[in-house]
This record gives C-alpha cells, structure tokens and sequence, in this order.
C-alpha cells in the first residue's frame, strides 16, 4: 500500500479540505453578521437563506473529504461479528455500494442543476442563480468518488477491517469482560 501522497490526494485535500473549510468560515461570518444585526435592530433578510446554502456547500464537502480519508460512518461493529469469508468482502462491498451511491448522487445533481439552470430559478433573497448552489451535488459525488480511489491506495488497511477489533475499544472490552464457559471434561 503506497502512503506517499500523490496528485490526486492532494489536489482532493486541497479541493475538498480547503473549501470546505471556507464554507464553514461562511457560516460563522453569515451567523455573526445575523445575531448582530438582529441585536442592533436591523434584522438582515438574506443571512438566513446564505446560511443554509454555505451549510449545504460544507456538508456535500464534507462528505466527500470523509471518504478520501476512510472517516466515513460504518458498521463496524457488523463487519466485526461476521465471519472471515465476509469480513473479506467488506472491501469491495464498500467500494461497490460507495461508488454506486455517488453515482446517482451525481446523476440527480445533474439532473436538478440543469433544471435549475433552464428555469433560472433563483433564490428569494440572495438573488443568486440556484443552478450555482446545486452544482455542489455532482461536484461533491464526483470528488467522492476520486476520493474513494485515493483511499484505496492509501488507506486500504482502515476499509478492510482485517482485525475484527480495529478501530473498535468497546468491543474488545465486551468481549473480554464476557466469561468463558468452562469445558466439560
């Protein structure tokens, strides 16, 4: 397994950690900027709507971060009471069901993106063309995939789950502080 970091993995940190990092100093400015206006009497109408697009941007973003680095939610706990034949198949079972969700996650956004677009929809009070929001959908399935690359040739140890107690302390307590049944002699 090749741990150096390659173009790819960095462009995708650089892409996925970076804006959303930007999105989520977005939200923090747009709520500073709502909690002030409304103390001082002058409620601003469009922080509310710019705050769930930004929240929106940092979710899809981070989602697509969590797969690159293998911090995504799983069950590992399922994957651990399996047997070795299936703990096996847990990696292409990953990357399948992974690869396949993005993939209509980017065939939806598209598709909703373009009807945006040749409606020219806009937002209510940001004025802004909803087609540009919703184009995080397929740019989020797509880095969500690459990433899933990238995690495949750096991470692979962390999908496998080889070690039915990796990553996973509360189970290896249970387990031990399970009592043993004596043998019958």
């Amino acid at each position: 397994m090749d741990k150096t970091p390659s173009f790819l993995g960095g462009a995708l940190k650089a892409t996925t950690d970076i804006a959303a990092g930007i999105a989520v100093v977005g939200v923090l400015l747009v709520v500073l900027i709502q909690v002030a206006s409304r103390v001082l009497g002058m409620p601003v109408s469009w922080t509310e709507e710019a705050t769930r697009y930004l929240f929106v941007w940092m979710i899809f973003l981070g989602l697509a971060a969590g797969f690159r680095t293998v911090e995504t939610a799983r069950v590992t706990v399922l994957i651990a009471m399996m047997p070795r034949v299936v703990r096996r198949l847990s990696l292409p079972i990953y990357v399948v069901s992974s690869v396949i969700f993005f993939m209509l996650t980017g065939w939806t956004g598209y598709h909703l993106v373009r009807q945006q677009f040749m409606m020219s929809e806009t937002a209510a009070t940001l004025a802004v063309p909803m087609w540009l929001i919703g184009t995080i959908m397929p740019v989020s399935a797509v880095l969500a995939v690459l990433g899933i690359v990238e995690s495949l040739r750096t991470r692979r140890d962390l999908i496998e789950l080889a070690d039915p107690t990796q990553g996973m302390p509360e189970f290896t307590l249970a387990e031990s502080a399970t009592p043993k049944p004596e043998k019958e002699l």
